[in-house]
């Protein structure tokens, strides 16, 4: 089965799942959350990747990254996947895959959808039933995004930057949008688009994708299909 070729531009961010091989345990103790934050800081910053949040649930990840070059987060995945499959394998002393196989993502428009899927991948330990409160699971990046906890993996987005002249005003800030839950429709929207391959934003944002790499960014429609202008060189 011949795979479509990722949506991935430079400098847009992604929304970024890995799964565990038939929804299996990736993590098995603490030290493999650590191991994995540890060796994720150190290929991002090796890759041009900049993550601007994170969480690592059970048995997935969920990473929203802007990167230098379009190969930029395939090969962050890559390395990362590669040596954390060795460690585990060698801890615990088993063989074979751990990763579900490719990772799925979705280009996110970073002026209308940027914080909604931060709050999207922040909140997905609250949606689990995991904790009451994201500041109450210590593995994702809310802390440090909402608390100003160290944090060397976290780089702030340029929209993150303008919620407040100072970091107190900003962190102030980005608290008060976990008052509420997200909308179901928006948990939809951002699990289709990023299920799908699909990009996730406005249809300004999605033509002008379109536009870039030549082909369909949104979910197909019954009909006669679409046809596409070469872009502009």
């Amino acid at each position: 089965m011949q795979w479509p070729c990722r949506l991935a531009l430079p400098g847009i961010p992604l929304h970024l799942i890995q799964r565990g091989n038939n929804r299996q345990a990736c993590f098995f103790a603490e030290d493999d959350y650590r191991v994995f934050l540890n060796w994720l800081t150190e290929y991002a910053d090796n890759s041009g990747c900049r993550v601007h949040a994170y969480v690592l649930m059970t048995n997935h990840v969920h990473l929203l990254v802007s990167a230098d070059s379009t190969t930029a987060p395939g090969t962050l995945m890559k390395a990362l996947g590669q040596r954390y499959v060795q460690y585990v394998n060698r801890t615990y002393q088993r063989s074979g895959t751990l990763w579900e196989g490719r990772y799925r993502s979705c280009p996110v428009d970073q002026d209308a959808y940027l914080l909604a899927c931060q709050r999207y991948i922040e909140l997905n330990p609250v949606r689990a039933g995991m904790v009451r409160h994201p500041a109450d699971y210590p593995w994702s990046s809310y802390r440090a995004n909402a608390e100003g906890e160290a944090s060397p993996l976290i780089k702030a987005h340029r929209l993150y930057s303008t919620l407040g002249q100072d970091a107190q005003r900003r962190q102030t800030a980005y608290r008060a949008l976990f008052g509420h839950e997200l909308e179901p429709t928006l948990v939809d929207q951002i699990r289709r688009a990023t299920n799908g391959n699909f990009v996730l934003g406005e249809e300004r944002f999605a033509r002008e994708v379109e536009a870039v790499i030549g082909r369909r960014a949104v979910p197909g429609k019954s009909g006669r299909p679409r046809k596409y202008a070469e872009p502009a060189s």
